[in-house]
């Protein structure tokens, strides 16, 4: 039986730890594209916790106490992993709340203004529904629309698709 952490044999899992690590510190600008590909290559090819640990020794933040074995697994074949889902904001998507909040705010200020004039004696019909209904029934229209059919993903999914065209432009500009 081997006793010393450095001979036990890595699992998948490690390595994939080992390649993420890899791939963070190629982000950061730590390793350059070369270093980060012969030490991809290493990392699968890596048979034991040694060989792991040394891809990760002169990286911050990096050592042994990350990469710990892990017990066996008790199924036959390794199922993958589910990726986690992403959390959703319960409620009302933003954009619905952006698209009403403007009708809103117009819908109490013309009222404040027809109820004004009445108030000061003035005989108006109310006129302000003129200004809010073709505005609503647009809105209406839209929002059910999107409803149905989506409004072509959440904010939180074009933000992240920004920032991973950001980042492939970095790269871009530095060579990698």
């Amino acid at each position: 039986m081997v006793e010393r952490r450095e001979d036990l044999r890595a699992a998948d899992v490690d390595r994939q730890f080992v390649a993420d690590r890899l791939r963070a510190a190629l982000d950061e600008g730590r390793l350059s594209l070369h270093e980060y590909d012969d030490r991809l290559r290493d990392t699968y090819a890596a048979r034991t916790y040694g060989d792991l640990d040394g891809l990760l020794a002169d990286l911050p933040g990096e050592g042994h106490a990350q990469l710990v074995p892990r017990p066996p697994s008790s199924a036959a074949s390794p199922q993958p992993a589910a990726a986690p889902q992403p959390l959703r904001r319960r409620g009302s998507p933003r954009w619905i709340l952006a698209a009403w909040s403007g009708w809103l705010t117009v819908a109490i200020i013309v009222n404040a203004i027809w109820l004004a004039s009445v108030l000061s004696g003035a005989d108006v019909k109310y006129w302000p529904i003129w200004v809010m209904g073709p505005w609503g029934a647009v809105l209406l229209a839209s929002t059910v629309n999107g409803l149905i059919w989506g409004s072509g993903g959440s904010d939180r999914d074009r933000k992240e698709a920004k920032r991973r065209e950001r980042r492939a432009r970095r790269q871009e500009r530095r060579g990698y």
